[in-house]
C-alpha cells in the first residue's frame, strides 16, 4: 500500500469509530430521556380529586380571578400533562423550525423535552430534563446534530439543575392544578392584576410573578432564574419569562397555547427565543 492509501484507510478506520462511539453516546442520551419520561409517567395520579371553587377561599383576590377562569368545577386535577407543539427556536440569530413533546410533572419531579429543530443538513434533534427523587436532582441538555455529532451535551451539575427547576416551576402554567395551594403554591399579591407564586416543595427557587388581565387570564410569566446566558457566561440571577399571547381549554384547564419566552424579559435586551404554539395537551 502506498502512504497515502495508509492515510486514507486511517482516517477512513477513524471516521467510523467515531459515527459508532457516536451512535453509542446518542443512544444512551436517548434512553435517559426515555427512561426519566417513563418514571414521570407513571407517577401521574389515575384517580385525584376533582376541583371545587371552594379550594380558592382564602387566597388572594388575583388568585381567585385566575382559578375562576382556569379550571372547570368538577375538573379532575391532574398535575401531569402531555404536550406537543410547534413553533421557532431562534439560536444565534438564526430562526429554526421547531416541533416537539413534552412532559410535564408538579415543579418539585420534573420535565422532559423532547425536540427536532432546523431542517435538511442543519436538523438538530434532542432533549432537555430534569427530575427530582429521593434528593437526587438529575438534569441535562443534549442534543445533536442528525444523531451523529454533538451540539451540546451539558448537565450534571448544580447550577444546570438549579436553572431546569426553575423551568419547570414556571411550566406549571400549563398545569393549573398545581398552582392550587392543596398542592403547595403560595399566593402572594403584589399588585392589582399581579401575584407571586412560590412551592413549598422547591423552597430554593425565587418565585414565579404573573400579570393577569381583568378577567383572569395570565398575561406574562417572569421569575428570577439561575443561568450563565450572559456574554460573560457566568451564573447569575438574571429575569427569565414572556408573554402568554393565546389561551386555549383543554381537559377542563384553560391553559396557555401560544406563548414567547427568553431571557432578559422585562429589560431592554430582552430577545424572545422560544415562539411555539400547543397542538395538543393531554392531562
Amino acid at each position: 500500500m502506498t502512504v497515502l492509501e495508509i492515510t486514507l484507510f486511517a482516517l477512513a478506520a477513524f471516521l467510523a469509530a467515531a459515527a459508532a462511539l457516536g451512535l453509542w453516546v446518542h443512544a444512551r442520551d436517548r434512553l435517559q430521556a426515555a427512561r426519566v419520561w417513563a418514571a414521570l409517567e407513571a407517577a401521574r395520579e389515575a384517580e385525584p380529586p376533582r376541583y371545587d371553587p371552594a379550594m380558592t377561599a382564602g387566597l388572594p383576590e388575583v388568585a381567585r380571578r385566575y382559578f375562576a377562569r382556569a379550571i372547570e368545577p368538577s375538573t379532575p386535577l391532574h398535575r401531569m400533562v402531555r404536550l406537543e407543539m410547534e413553533g421557532s427556536f431562534i439560536m444565534n440569530g438564526n430562526s429554526m423550525p421547531m416541533t416537539a413533546r413534552e412532559i410535564l410533572a408538579p415543579p418539585a419531579r420534573g420535565f422532559v423535552w423532547q425536540a427536532e429543530l432546523g431542517s435538511g443538513l442543519m436538523r438538530v434533534g434532542g432533549s432537555d430534563g430534569y427530575t427530582s427523587a429521593a434528593g437526587i436532582e438529575e438534569s441535562w441538555t443534549k442534543f445533536w446534530l442528525h444523531g451523529l455529532f454533538p451540539l451540546a451535551r451539558i448537565g450534571g451539575t448544580g447550577d444546570h439543575a438549579r436553572a431546569a427547576a426553575t423551568r419547570v416551576m414556571m411550566e406549571a402554567i400549563w398545569a393549573p392544578a398545581s398552582l392550587l395551594p392543596q398542592f403547595g403554591a403560595e399566593w402572594v399579591q403584589t399588585g392589582p392584576d399581579n401575584a407571586e407564586i412560590r412551592f413549598a416543595e422547591t423552597p430554593g427557587l425565587e418565585p414565579m410573578r404573573i400579570t393577569l388581565d381583568a378577567e383572569g387570564r395570565p398575561l406574562e410569566v417572569v421569575a428570577l432564574r439561575w443561568t450563565d446566558a450572559n456574554p460573560e457566561r457566568i451564573y447569575r440571577l438574571q429575569p427569565f419569562g414572556g408573554r402568554l399571547l393565546e389561551m386555549g381549554r383543554h381537559g377542563g384547564f384553560l391553559i396557555p397555547t401560544r406563548v414567547e419566552m427568553g431571557n432578559m424579559f422585562g429589560a431592554p435586551d430582552y430577545a424572545p427565543f422560544f415562539l411555539a404554539t400547543l397542538t395538543r395537551a393531554d392531562f
